[in-house]
C-alpha cells in the first residue's frame, strides 16, 4: 500500500532523517494525517484515504512505536481498535442512498471511549463504551450494518435520506428492522421527529417484506393453503388475538416475531399470553422471526409442516371462528 506510519516506514527501515527529506514541499512523499504519509504526490484515491483514516485512529502502544506481535497472535490485526463506519462504511457495503466515498468531507471511524484520540483532517473520531465486532468490507474492518447506520443518521438533519438508508437497508438484506431499530434506541435518536417517521415507515417495510416471504415459503415448499390475516374469536365470545396464517383443519396459526425498539420485552409478553390463550383452546402456534425466513426458510418450512402433520396426534381444537383483517 502507498499509505504507511511513521512507524511502519521505521520498520521498513526508513530513519526519520530521510521521511523528513521524502516529505518536503517538492519530495515523492506528502503527509496524509498526523504520523500518516502518502507514498506519492497528487490527491489520494478514496481506498488511500480510508487506509489513511484506519491508520491513524489504529491502536499503538507509543507513537510511533510498532506493535510487537505475541506468540499467542502471531499475526497483528491491520487496524486493532478502529473500524470505519457511518456513510464511509454504507458506501463501502455499497449503499446505493449512501453518497460515493470520493464525495464524502468526512470519514467516521469508531473506536473505544477510553482512546484519547481527536478529529482532525477529514476524518472524524467517534467514540463509544459499546464498540461492536467489525466486519471486514473488502479487506477493511467496519462496523455492522446497524451500527453504521446508527453513526450516519446522527450526523443527517433531513427525512429523506435517513428514509432511503433505512429502507434499502432492510429492502436489499442488510439487516432486519429490529436491529435498526435497537441501534437507534441506544443512540438515542428515536426523540428526533424526521428519525421517528423514517423509522415508522422502516417498520412497516419490515413487516411486508416478511409476509411477502411467509408468502413464498409456504408456495415454494408446497404447504397447503392457510387462511391468511386473519383474527381469532371464539363464537359469541371475545377477540383471541391477529395472526399472519392459520390452518383450521389442523388449528395450526404462524405469528411473525416483529418486535422492535425499546417495548420488546413488552411485545414479547403479549405475544406469549396470546399464545399461552390459543394453546389452552387446542391451536398450535408458531412464531416465526424474518431473519429466519430469510437465512433458513427451507428449515422454517419444515417447522410448520411438522405442526400441521401433527395435528391428527391430538385432542380436537375448541371450535374458534376466523374473520378477515
Amino acid at each position: 500500500h502507498r499509505v504507511l506510519t511513521t512507524a511502519q516506514l521505521r520498520a521498513h527501515g526508513v530513519p526519520a532523517a530521510e521521511l523528513s527529506a521524502r516529505t518536503r514541499p517538492g519530495g515523492p512523499w506528502r503527509p496524509l494525517l498526523p504520523h500518516v504519509y502518502l507514498l506519492h504526490q497528487g490527491p489520494p484515491t478514496s481506498e488511500e484515504r480510508l487506509r489513511g483514516a484506519l491508520l491513524y485512529a489504529a491502536r499503538e502502544p507509543a507513537p510511533g512505536v510498532p506493535v510487537q506481535p505475541t506468540a499467542r497472535h502471531a499475526r497483528r490485526p491491520p487496524y486493532p481498535g478502529a473500524m470505519l463506519t457511518g456513510l464511509a462504511a454504507l458506501a463501502l457495503y455499497g449503499f446505493r442512498a449512501a453518497p460515493p466515498l470520493t464525495s464524502l468531507e468526512h470519514i467516521d471511524v469508531l473506536v473505544p471511549r477510553q482512546r484519547r484520540l481527536r478529529s482532525t483532517g477529514y476524518v472524524r473520531i467517534v467514540r463509544d463504551t459499546d464498540v461492536p465486532a467489525p466486519r471486514t468490507v473488502t479487506g477493511l474492518p467496519a462496523a455492522p450494518v446497524p451500527r453504521a447506520l446508527a453513526d450516519a443518521v446522527a450526523g443527517l438533519r433531513d427525512a429523506e435520506p435517513v428514509r432511503r438508508l433505512l429502507t434499502e437497508a432492510v429492502r436489499d438484506g442488510h439487516c432486519e428492522p429490529a436491529a435498526v431499530v435497537r441501534e437507534l434506541t441506544r443512540a438515542k435518536l428515536l426523540g428526533r421527529p424526521h428519525v421517528r417517521g423514517a423509522v415508522d415507515a422502516l417498520v412497516a417495510e419490515g413487516r411486508s417484506i416478511a409476509e411477502d416471504r411467509l408468502y413464498r415459503m409456504v408456495r415454494e415448499y408446497g404447504l397447503p393453503d392457510p387462511l391468511w390475516n386473519v383474527d381469532l374469536r371464539l363464537p359469541g365470545g371475545p377477540p383471541l388475538g391477529a395472526l399472519d396464517a392459520y390452518w383450521p383443519d389442523q388449528a395450526v396459526a404462524v405469528e411473525l416475531d416483529v418486535r422492535h425498539g425499546d417495548d420488546e420485552d413488552a411485545v414479547w409478553a403479549r405475544y406469549a399470553d396470546k399464545r399461552e390463550r390459543l394453546e389452552r383452546l387446542g391451536i398450535t402456534v408458531v412464531h416465526l422471526t424474518p431473519a429466519k425466513l430469510r437465512e433458513a426458510m427451507g428449515q422454517q418450512a419444515a417447522v410448520v409442516r411438522t405442526a400441521l402433520l401433527a395435528a391428527d396426534d391430538r385432542e380436537p381444537a375448541a371450535p374458534v371462528v376466523a374473520l378477515p383483517r
